[in-house]
């Protein structure tokens, strides 16, 4: 199962709340600010309607006003049937929400003056992107963080199966996986529209990469994650099958059997999708973000710049992040990221509300993203 795909994820986030309920988990303390929410209420109601329709565990987290609530349903292990625990925190595999760290690692560059969004990719990786319709020259860095680059998806190989790699123990290089996007031909010209691709954010990791001088984890260390204190967060080294810390296990199908999946090859999704995080940090991330603490003004507006993809039940599309109006009047700023055996959703609105909700196994049926959006992060 490749999961990483935006596409992928949104399938699995959309189709995992709406069924009937079922309580396998607690709420949080009893008093905080959170907890009181009517949206608290409506989260609850969510992730045990998706256990009861047969998800193994969910994990939602929620904060306002500087307090946290975790709510939980579910089971951690499917083996020995213990519930997902409250603490310690979780953590998760949270699949493409990985690209908005790139994208802010990439603009904080910018700001430095190391890299133009508009000048071509061939600038800085030159001799790199080429190919059948292919030309590094003609492809811009914005272009990429924005999935308007045209090029082909590198997760559509059928080598490239981060479960399948861990068990026949082998890896790859980001240079082995652009090798394989580019045997195919571009998708369109650059600029001409949007399409998903996680070939995009190989390459912007591979750009941080040459820029800096040191390994794309160790720049998201240096710039991010330390900065400002995600504690629970790190991008796993090549041959690192395993989650660090306390975790649930994640589930999938595999020939048709309900499978562990939690172990799996980190360099193959790398810096688009192998992030490991918990509920906490990741609405620290997003909310910090939209305060200005992570990007300078000017490379915030550029980022939230975002524009319609043309994709049913996709939110606008900025530089590693989406966004979209809600209906009680708040914005969205977030992603959503689906790996093997992981479903997360996450983000903060401009108000200061921000959850992140992670499914540890894809069930079938699919309401309204909006819904789900709506329902997590709007008073």
């Amino acid at each position: 199962m490749r999961g990483f795909s935006i596409v992928a994820a949104m399938a699995v986030v959309v189709s995992m709340v709406g069924c009937s309920s079922q309580e396998d988990g607690a709420a949080g303390p009893p008093g905080s600010r959170a907890e009181s929410s009517d949206r608290v209420l409506r989260v609850r109601h969510d992730i045990d309607a998706a256990v009861a329709s047969g998800v193994s565990g969910v994990i939602a987290t929620l904060t306002e006003n500087g307090e946290t609530t975790t709510l939980v349903a579910g089971v951690g292990d499917r083996a020995t049937g213990v519930p997902i625990p409250i603490e310690p925190p979780q953590q998760v595999r949270v699949g493409s929400v990985s690209k908005s760290f790139v994208a802010a690692i990439v603009l904080r560059l910018v700001a430095e003056g190391r890299i133009q969004l508009d000048e071509p990719i061939e600038t800085y990786l030159p001799g790199s992107i080429a190919g059948d319709g292919i030309d590094g020259r003609a492809i811009t860095v914005r272009q990429i963080l924005q999935h308007r680059s045209g090029l082909p998806e590198f997760a559509d190989a059928p080598e490239i199966d981060e479960y399948r790699v861990a068990l026949d123990r082998r890896t790859f290089a980001p240079t082995e996986q652009l090798a394989i996007a580019l045997r195919r031909p571009a998708k369109f010209a650059p600029g001409a529209r949007f399409s998903y691709t996680n070939t995009n954010y190989l390459i912007a990791a591979m750009l941080v990469e040459r820029i800096t001088g040191q390994p794309y984890a160790d720049t998201l260390q240096d710039r991010i994650i330390r900065p400002l204190g995600l504690t629970g967060t790190y991008l796993p080294e090549t041959g690192e099958h395993d989650i660090r810390g306390p975790h649930p296990r994640g589930y999938a199908p595999i020939d048709g059997i309900r499978t562990d999946v939690t172990r799996i090859e980190p360099s193959v999704p790398w810096a688009a999708g192998a992030l490991v995080s918990t509920g906490g940090d990741l609405n620290r991330y997003f909310l910090d973000l939209l305060a200005g603490k992570v990007l300078a003004e000017e490379e915030l507006r550029q980022m939230l710049a975002t524009s319609p993809t043309g994709v049913d039940s996709m939110p606008e599309y900025g530089l590693g992040v989406m966004s979209a109006e809600l209906s009680c009047g708040s914005r969205f700023v977030g992603h959503t990221g689906g790996i093997t055996g992981y479903a997360t959703f996450s983000g903060a609105t401009t108000d200061g509300r921000a959850a992140t909700i992670v499914w540890t196994e894809p069930p079938s049926e699919q309401p309204d993203m909006m819904a789900i959006l709506n329902r997590a992060l709007c008073p």
